[in-house]
């Protein structure tokens, strides 16, 4: 997958209303989307996470006396351009709008509703 941070520059990080029936389209059942869009956005939130620790480690200064405190200029600039992305809940919402998300069920599952549809 490519970088998180490119494909998400001309999203719009504002909150917007959705379509419930719209959503719940592709699977059938509004509660199975919103599994698969919460395990998409812990991903990405962990992804965002890391890649910002490592960031701003490049630029830590240890010091010896915990009353010398110090601003880094490019480490505030990093967190601020990490706090204007979109909600990871935005982006992978997005994500599953686009069909850029693959999801499929296990095979228990998958036998469990076949028996449902038999007894039916």
């Amino acid at each position: 997958m490519s970088d998180i941070k490119t494909q998400v520059q001309g999203l719009d990080p504002n909150v917007r209303a959705r379509d419930v029936h719209g959503l719940a389209g592709k699977t059938g059942n509004i509660y199975e989307v919103l599994s698969i869009i919460t395990k998409r956005s812990k991903q990405l939130a962990v992804d965002l996470k890391q890649e910002l620790h490592q960031k701003l480690e490049e630029f830590a200064v240890s010091s010896d006396t915990i009353e010398e405190v110090s601003e880094n200029k490019e480490q505030i600039e990093i967190s601020k351009f990490y706090e204007r992305l979109p909600n990871p809940v935005i982006i992978a919402t997005e994500e599953f709008l686009k069909d850029e998300i693959y999801h499929r069920y296990n095979k228990k599952r998958k036998r469990e509703e076949e028996e449902e549809s038999f007894l039916d």
